[in-house]
């Protein structure tokens, strides 16, 4: 295969924001307890052979970098090689769903232009998945396309999700939001190195827009073409699609699929096991390191350190690292921030279609 280079764009805003993203990018929301959500694009990156990667940041990027510090856990703390911060605009890209602003890309030329890598693999933080590129970059090769891009058929109406308008396999349009059935695009796409950097001096002086409305009009002289990917993918955009994403690693069969067949490498944290004392109920819940349970627990995903007291109940809930549920305590279809005590007795009840979102304590 080709040499390739990464570039992963984690300064995007989100149309929806909430509590969880007040003091974080989205790329560094806790994901299953133990990752993070840029954990998935590196790890895509590095499991098929990628060892030069950008990352371009928010202005809120503390969370950010200290999780991927200098990137040791990936295998991108090298010579020659390794893992890039790069500054990226204090806005983010805009709020209609682009998530490749032209203006970070060409900031960033300098990264691109220093290597002689082949082709360079962009993406974002917000999506869910676990593949093989190299099956993305052996069909970009043998298309001759000059971008090829990874989509899905939308399996709900998602007003955050890009699509894409296709014939016969090659684009022709792009779309914000997406219907079932519609080409949704994975935010992850392919392309040469040298084709990219032409590509953004055609169009240096609108740097404002995305580098896919920017090709609005040129999709008869720019070839890009679909990958599709067949597997488990989930967008997180917002605190209801950031719930689902959580709530789908209780099937043990998508769990299997995202982690079984390639390593997503995180943070390391020497902690020890959970432990659950005599009397708890736990059932169909994914409970970290250093957590307590005295209580019950149910449906839930629980983040590193968590006590949940004697006669406390989680339900449906993710409850994030370092917080203690009172004895008595309920809560149910909410989500939990880090550091929160929930006091004896309270409760904490969203519903299903009003997911509750409890705002980080204070460490």
């Amino acid at each position: 295969m080709p040499k390739a280079i990464g570039l992963i764009t984690a300064n995007y805003s989100t149309k929806f924001p909430s509590p969880l993203t007040d003091s974080r990018p989205a790329a560094s929301l806790p994901f299953l307890g133990r990752y993070r959500l840029v954990d998935f694009a590196l790890s895509n990156m590095v499991n098929c052979g990628i060892r030069t990667v950008g990352m371009v940041m928010p202005y809120n990027y503390r969370s950010l970098i200290d999780h991927v510090g200098s990137g040791r856990e990936w295998e991108l703390t090298r010579k020659t090689g390794g893992l890039f911060i790069l500054p990226g605009s204090a806005f983010g890209t805009s709020r209609t769903g682009s998530r490749f602003l032209l203006r970070d890309l060409i900031h960033n030329k300098v990264f691109l232009e220093r290597d002689s890598a082949d082709l360079v693999v962009l993406s974002t933080a917000n999506w869910v998945y676990s593949m093989d590129y190299n099956k993305l970059f052996e069909a970009h090769l043998a298309s001759g396309a000059d971008i090829t891009v990874l989509t899905q058929a939308a399996k709900d109406k998602d007003v955050d999700v890009a699509g894409f308008e296709v014939v016969d396999g090659r684009v022709k349009g792009i779309k914000h939001g997406v219907v079932f059935g519609d080409t949704a695009f994975l935010d992850c796409f392919v392309m040469g190195r040298e084709k990219l950097l032409e590509i953004l001096d055609w169009f240096a002086a609108t740097d404002y827009l995305d580098l896919f409305e920017a090709l609005a009009g040129e999709y008869e002289r720019v070839n890009v073409q679909t990958f599709d990917y067949e597997g488990y993918a989930a967008p997180v955009f917002n605190k209801d699609t950031y719930f689902k994403a959580n709530m789908d690693m209780l099937d043990t069969k998508i769990t299997h699929e995202l982690f079984s067949e390639r390593p997503v490498r995180t943070k390391n944290h020497d902690n020890q096991p959970g432990k659950y004392q005599p009397g708890c109920k736990v059932a169909n819940s994914r409970v970290s390191g250093s957590s307590v349970i005295y209580g019950t627990v149910t449906n839930s995903v629980l983040g590193r350190g968590v006590t949940v007291e004697k006669g406390a109940v989680v339900n449906n809930a993710i409850i994030m690292q370092g917080c203690t549920i009172k004895s008595g305590a309920v809560i149910e279809n909410a989500i939990i921030d880090r550091n929160n005590l929930v006091p004896e007795g309270t409760e904490l009840r969203g519903a299903p279609n009003a997911i509750l979102v409890k705002e980080k304590g204070q460490a």
